[in-house]
């Protein structure tokens, strides 16, 4: 206050009476929490990474001192409540912060911290620290202007600032005295657990719309289509209806939604659209959002070089090629990636590639032109996980052979391409084919398998919304021993439980897409891990009460059934078996647990 009447040229009430308010509510002294805090925490003093959401550092630390740890969150939340009076700054619009895509609201913010503070109720002294911050704001915007007066100001609008000391301090009145913040009060009205965005909303029913229009109407025919080319070398080629699909969703840009950088919509938003996508076997592609696809656009739009995106990258996000992901072995264990044999050896300008792979998904689609191979270096000493690379192989590369399709269940997946056993024999690259460089293989793994999770996940819970709808219809069709199905108890808890495993793995699943948009994919492996676990297991008691209530019918190829079964069973396997999860969940929960414990003894040390 001293510094502020140093500056002040007029009286103003506002700051006179903030000031005395501000001294009168000091928090007690049992709140005596103090730490270093920025001083100036706000979005254009944060720079962030590049390729995960999270924050890479943050800038401007001359206001820096000791203090209490909220100052920093109420002066990030001070830019919620912005008088709109001060034109400069009222661009932003903040006031109205739900509306603008990936900006959370104050309640949301004030949520996430508590969460990581490891706290379940509100801070009950944030009003304190806002008004504090507007007051810091008017003091530090009279001193500006004041150095106007005396002509050592270098900033051009410097006169202006004398206009919005006022409005600041009575903002910061407003707060200190109005504006409170419920505590457990979900962070949106309409009672979601995990807020999609305006524009995931929106997306979200035009796609549902897009589903009913036309894709399961499409759903007859596509069957039928490969039911007629069963015993023909056409088999691996797309009905014409798919091409229709994929043109009329382009035209209502309905397209490569699962990518962020091109689509805008967080992980959660294409989280919900991807369980939507996975109520139909062939939806995904219609939105050019089908594996493996998905997950080598990410690794090329993530790691890949200038020349590796115009060459591979955009004729994908175009939909005018597909591609195949080599990573799985038939000669060694591969839950344990490590063991992987294939070879990738420098010579010259060029990488040679020698090995097998198999579970190469998508490689029998004719418009497949590469794929994205993951091998070892024989002659590295660097650390196990530091030793394989990824590698872009054209398909019609000499020494690339498809040896045979691998049949699931029975199935040979014709639809997706199939799922290949492929050959590399002295298959020769150009060096500029290497992603990101060498022994990066793990580190490009990891980066793509977050998001393709959630994407699996989600699209499964899709299917196990049909399969409940099929549970529900043959209950309420057949009757047994006088009485419909569902009227029979057993087949009625099986339908509740039904609900009960889908709404669990959904809400997880949604946790972990939520984590890695604050957090990035590092930070919510655990949560990944989980759904990885928890989403097919649901799923697949889903389908199997289904496959139950249409007796031996369900079985057949009469339904879908026996095909979602055999589907979402591989995803128990797919990208590292439940067995290595819990491993690692376990690991995790471990480590977690243990840092609580050594924070509660020093605690207890401290006291």
């Amino acid at each position: 206050m001293r510094q502020y009447k140093a500056a002040a040229h007029i009286q103003i009430p506002a700051m006179t009476e903030l000031s005395e308010w501000l001294t009168n509510n000091l928090p007690d002294d049992a709140d005596n929490e103090i730490t270093l805090i920025h001083g100036d925490f706000r979005i254009d003093n944060i720079i962030f990474d590049p390729r995960e959401a999270r924050v890479a550092a943050v800038l401007d630390w001359e206001l820096s001192t000791l203090g209490h740890p909220l100052a920093d969150l109420a002066y990030t939340l001070a830019f919620c409540f912005w008088p709109r009076t001060i034109k400069p700054i009222n661009i932003l619009n903040l006031q109205n912060v739900n509306s603008i895509a990936g900006i959370p609201s104050p309640e949301e913010l004030i949520t996430i911290y508590s969460r990581f503070r490891d706290t379940c109720t509100f801070p009950h002294n944030l009003n304190f620290f806002l008004a504090l911050s507007y007051f810091k704001l008017a003091s530090i915007s009279q001193g500006i202007h004041a150095r106007y007066l005396l002509g050592n100001s270098s900033a051009e609008n410097s006169l202006e600032f004398s206009s919005i000391v006022r409005p600041l301090a009575e903002v910061g009145l407003l707060v200190a005295k109005k504006i409170s913040f419920s505590t457990g009060t979900p962070p949106c009205n309409s009672g979601e657990l995990f807020q999609q965005s305006t524009e995931g909303k929106k997306i979200l029913q035009k796609v549902k719309d897009f589903m009913k229009k036309h894709v399961f109407l499409a759903e007859k025919e596509i069957v039928e289509y490969y039911a007629r080319k069963k015993n023909s070398p056409d088999i691996w080629r797309k009905p014409g209806v798919m091409e229709r699909l994929k043109k009329k969703a382009k035209a209502e840009g309905l397209w490569n939604l699962f990518l962020p950088a091109v689509s805008g919509l967080s992980q959660l938003d294409y989280a919900l659209i991807a369980e939507e996508t996975g109520k139909c076997f062939f939806a995904p592609e219609v939105f050019n959002c089908h594996a493996p696809d998905t997950g080598n656009m990410e690794v090329l739009y993530l790691y890949g070089t200038e020349e590796q995106k115009k060459q591979w990258l955009e004729p994908l996000l175009e939909g005018n090629i597909n591609s195949c992901f080599c990573m799985t072995e038939p000669d060694v264990a591969s839950c344990d990636a490590t063991n992987m044999k294939c070879n990738i050896q420098r010579d010259g300008d060029s990488y040679i590639i020698n090995g097998k792979k198999w579970w190469s998904s998508g490689a029998g689609n004719p418009s497949c032109k590469f794929a994205i191979v993951m091998g070892k270096d024989k002659n590295t000493s660097a650390s196990r996980y530091k030793q394989h690379s990824m590698i872009i192989v054209p398909m019609d590369t000499p020494g690339v052979k498809l040896i045979r399709p691998l049949s699931v269940f029975g199935y040979f997946d014709y639809f997706h391409g199939g799922h290949f056993e492929i050959h590399f024999n002295d298959v020769r690259v150009p060096a500029t084919h290497l992603i990101l460089g060498e022994g990066r293989g793990f580190e490009i793994a990891q980066g793509r398998l977050g998001p393709g999770r959630i994407h699996h996940c989600m699209r499964s819970i899709g299917a196990g919304e049909t399969a409940l709808q099929f549970l529900c219809e043959r209950s309420a069709q057949r009757v047994a021993f006088g009485k419909k199905l569902f009227h029979h108890e057993v087949v009625a808890h099986w339908i509740a439980e039904c609900r009960i495993a889908i709404e669990q793995a959904r809400l997880l699943t949604l946790k972990a897409a939520n984590k890695i948009d604050a957090m990035g994919n590092k930070a919510a492996r655990k949560e990944i891990a989980m759904i990885k676990v928890a989403a097919p297991r649901a799923v697949l008691k889903v389908i199997d009460c289904a496959i139950q209530i249409y007796g031996a019918a369900g079985f057949s190829e009469d339904f879908p059934l026996a095909q979602m079964f055999a589907y979402i069973r591989t995803l128990r396997v797919a990208d590292g078996p439940d067995e290595v999860h819990l491993s690692a969940i376990a690991k995790l929960e471990l480590l977690d647990q243990a840092g609580q414990l050594n924070a509660h003894l020093q605690l207890n040390a401290h006291l």
